[in-house]
This record gives C-alpha cells, sequence and structure tokens, in this order.
C-alpha cells in the first residue's frame, strides 16, 4: 500500500519488510545473550548464597533424594547454570546447550508437581515462586527458537 501526503509517497510494505528483516537479523543474538543473562546470574547468585529459591531447592531436595544432599546439589546446580549461560554465547555449542537446558527445566519446574504447596495459592493461582518457575516457558520458548535456527550438521561440515 502507498499512501501520497503532500507529494511523499509512504511505501508501509517496505517498511514492514525491513522492520522484519531487522528483527529477525537480532532476534537470536538478542536470545541467546538474555539466556545468558538469565541463567549465569541466576547461578552466581545461588553460588553466593543469596537467591530467593533456595528454601524451594531445599524442600524439593527433602522431598525427593533427601536433605542431607542439597549443598552438593545447590553448587551443582549453580555450576550448571553458570555453564548453560555461557554455552548460549556460542553458536557451535547449541546442540550440546539446548538438551542441558532442556533437563534442567525438567528439574526446575518439577516443584510445580511435587511441591504444590510451595507453588500454587489456589488452584491456577500461582505463588510468588509458581510465577518464577512458569515463566520458564518463556526460556523453553526461546530456546526453541534458537535451536530451529541452527545451522543443519550437514551445512556446517562443508
Amino acid at each position: 500500500m502507498i499512501v501520497t501526503m503532500t507529494n511523499k509517497k509512504i511505501d508501509y510494505a517496505h517498511i514492514d519488510l525491513k522492520i522484519i528483516a531487522f528483527f529477525r537479523r537480532l532476534y537470536i543474538p538478542v536470545a541467546r545473550f538474555s539466556i545468558f543473562l538469565i541463567f549465569f546470574w541466576f547461578g552466581i547468585i545461588k553460588l553466593l548464597g543469596l537467591s530467593p529459591a533456595s528454601p524451594l531447592a531445599q524442600a524439593l531436595t527433602a522431598q525427593t533424594i533427601g536433605i542431607q544432599y542439597f549443598d552438593t546439589l545447590f553448587v551443582l546446580l549453580s555450576i550448571m547454570e553458570c555453564i548453560i549461560g555461557i554455552l548460549f554465547l556460542f553458536p557451535k555449542m547449541t546442540r550440546v546447550v539446548i538438551p542441558l537446558l532442556l533437563a534442567h527445566m525438567a528439574l526446575v519446574c518439577s516443584p510445580l508437581i511435587l511441591l504444590p504447596g510451595y507453588i500454587w495459592q489456589y488452584p491456577f493461582v500461582p505463588t510468588l515462586e509458581g510465577q518464577y518457575i512458569i515463566k520458564n516457558a518463556v526460556v523453553i520458548a526461546v530456546a526453541i527458537g534458537i535451536a530451529a535456527a541452527a545451522q543443519p550438521i550437514a551445512k556446517t561440515r562443508k
């Protein structure tokens, strides 16, 4: 559609295509950095003992494998989060980091089912901790977008 305004033509379709192209170029780097930021930051605050998720993680550990393993597993989880974050910065690591992220998501989303008292105020009304977990749906969606944009192995070997 072309609109004429005092001898100036505005081609909205062309502008739209330019905007879409801009966001296509920007999406993957921004997505990778965003996941890095979230995972590295949350991992570091866990390592420093400053994470508000610690009580939930303690409850999950007590409910599943035993509270005596909490300190070791929490440090390992923290390190894993930092590693996942760093790996997302490197496009060649996509095939390694996506399975790590999905395994991590299975673990950190498990309180939705295993610890409903911590997660739900009422049916379908999450606590703050529940909201913290549910937002992981966005992280998973962004990771899927990154994986979908990866170069096929056949192309990378040529």
